[in-house]
């Protein structure tokens, strides 16, 4: 298997800001990597155009010949992933520079770990360095990594149910831990920590580094802001836990299925929506979904 980093970037976006993030993987300092574009449909025959004439045979492009959807999408890039080192970068996020170096050095010092989460640097739709309300919520939760530290077990569990601290983009995986564990479909919004939960509970470790290597674009509108208002990505959310909470107290993790049931920061995040939801369209709706939410 390569020790080269394969990176894939599930497309559906802003052509301009993809192209940008291209160019962060092309300027890496160590220049053991390949990067596979899979376009899901997207409606610019522009985005085609422009990489026919990509020359770097170490970038590929690929358009899916219908609209898989997101889910589906990341399901194609995670059976197409042959290395040993995977990750599934957003299509308008940046890595710096040293960030396949720094990986692949954590990696190789940590061979047991199946996920590396390094530093993650926060930026706005113009590129700006920015500190949402969001972000320094992940920011106290995140555990302290001194500066490296390997989490696993039960305590990994609790941490992330309490509060998903982990910045997905960002995340480098042993593709050993994610040949038999499909992404889960009727999950759309939440199927990253659907996925990272299971390798946890199956006995997955995690790096985390503090060193900032990466830049995360957080976006006012998105896949996950609408469909809180909306209520769906609540239903999901609702769903999930009541599930995973099951599943680890059947495996003895009372701790782990405790945090899942009171879900308290995914409840407060539904709580600091609702001045928003009042102001929407659909505001009956938005209020009756989110307010089942606090309120459990």
């Amino acid at each position: 298997m390569s020790e080269d980093l394969q990176v894939f970037v599930p497309f559906w976006g802003d052509p301009g800001l993809l192209y940008t993030t291209v160019e962060s993987v092309r300027a890496q300092t160590d220049h053991r990597w390949t990067l596979t574009i899979v376009d899901d449909c997207y409606p610019d025959p522009g985005v085609a155009r422009h990489f026919a004439l990509e020359d770097d045979p170490r970038i590929t492009y690929l358009r899916n010949e219908t609209n898989l959807g997101i889910a589906d999408n990341f399901e194609k890039c995670r059976r197409l992933a042959t290395h040993d080192l995977v990750m599934f970068l957003g299509c308008d996020d940046l890595l710096h520079p040293d960030f396949v170096a720094r990986a692949r050095e954590l990696m190789a010092t940590y061979p047991d770990a199946a996920i590396l989460q390094m530093g993650v640097q926060v930026i706005d739709e113009s590129g700006a360095v920015a500190a949402p309300l969001g972000d320094r919520i992940k920011a106290m939760l995140r555990p302290r990594s001194r500066p490296t530290r390997l989490l696993s077990g039960e305590d990994l569990a609790v941490s992330l149910l309490r509060g998903n601290w982990l910045y997905w983009p960002s995340l480098v995986f042993r593709r050993s831990w994610l040949v038999d564990r499909p992404f889960r479909a009727d999950l759309p919004i939440v199927l990253d920590l659907a996925l990272i939960l299971d390798i946890v509970r199956d006995g997955g470790a995690l790096v985390l580094d503090s060193r900032k290597a990466f830049s995360y674009r957080r976006h006012a509108e998105s896949l996950s802001s609408a469909a809180a208002l909306d209520g769906s990505r609540f239903e999901d959310d609702r769903r999930y836990f009541r599930e995973v909470g099951a599943d680890l107290a059947a495996i003895g993790w009372s701790r782990a299925a405790r945090a899942a049931r009171r879900r308290w920061t995914s409840r407060l995040h539904g709580l600091t929506l609702l001045p928003q939801a009042l102001r929407g369209p659909q505001r009956r709706r938005s209020v009756h979904h989110i307010w089942t939410h606090v309120t459990g």
